[in-house]
């Protein structure tokens, strides 16, 4: 492995960063001495995450499906912070139950949220990370290479997620951008928690072979994600 790398005064954007995963990472890497950009759908919560991080930091109301505003929050965090060093491409939604039961709108949904506005997370910020020769860790799931009955939405958005990353790496590696992909299998948060009140998906859930079958607690797993983002 290589050298883990300071993080101290790099710029860091985390999507989805209100709660779970994204503020954890945010927090983590705040921790580190990165400027951290917030970008959400949860005001209020983003604006209680922002404002107990170490160091300096904002945040932004986005969906990240609308590129519109994506673009214009990447032109802000540049003004407000002269540079982007990393993104996480973290925002995420979930629906699980059987495909022919699934409301198409929902359905839709999940795929337009991780697939699509990772798709438009990269598209917005790449110009900036391109300048600094910086870091896109995508964030996927173990659904991506093990997929899962009762989840056909999420597991064909994190395997879209996964190619595109790879793809992209290929793309960017002359132009100084590396690019990374995270595979977190069911970690404790809401999004899991909510899963598990479902009777079908918990019962699939305790049929699953270790170490799928088991929840993962959320510290050990963003550590490891920012490891990886030390030693790129």
């Amino acid at each position: 492995m290589s050298a883990r790398r300071s993080l101290e005064g790099q710029v860091a954007v985390v999507t989805g960063a209100a709660r779970g995963v994204g503020e954890l990472l945010a927090r983590k890497l705040s921790a580190r001495g990165a400027k951290v950009a917030l970008v959400g759908l949860e005001p209020e919560e983003l604006k209680r995450v922002s404002e107990r991080l170490p160091t300096d930091s904002a945040h932004w109301h986005a969906d990240v499906t609308d590129a519109e505003a994506m673009a214009r929050v990447a032109g802000e965090v540049v003004e407000r912070f002269g540079a982007v060093d990393i993104v996480c491409a973290n925002a995420g939604v979930a629906q699980a139950g059987p495909f022919l039961d699934s409301d198409e709108t929902a359905w839709r949904r999940v795929i337009e949220v991780n697939l699509l506005g990772s798709v438009t997370t990269a598209r917005a910020f790449l110009p900036a990370l391109i300048a600094s020769r910086g870091y896109l860790l995508q964030i996927a799931s173990l659904a991506a290479l093990a997929p899962a009955p009762m989840m056909t939405a999420y597991c064909a958005s994190k395997s879209g997620v996964e190619a595109f990353a790879h793809s992209l790496r290929a793309e960017l590696g002359h132009r100084g951008v590396r690019v990374g992909v995270g595979y977190l299998s069911w970690t404790d948060t809401d999004m899991v928690r909510g899963a598990d009140q479902d009777e079908v998906m918990r019962e699939l859930r305790q049929r699953l072979p270790w170490p799928a079958g088991r929840t993962y607690p959320l510290g050990p797993s963003v550590d490891r994600l920012v490891a990886g983002i030390e030693r790129r």
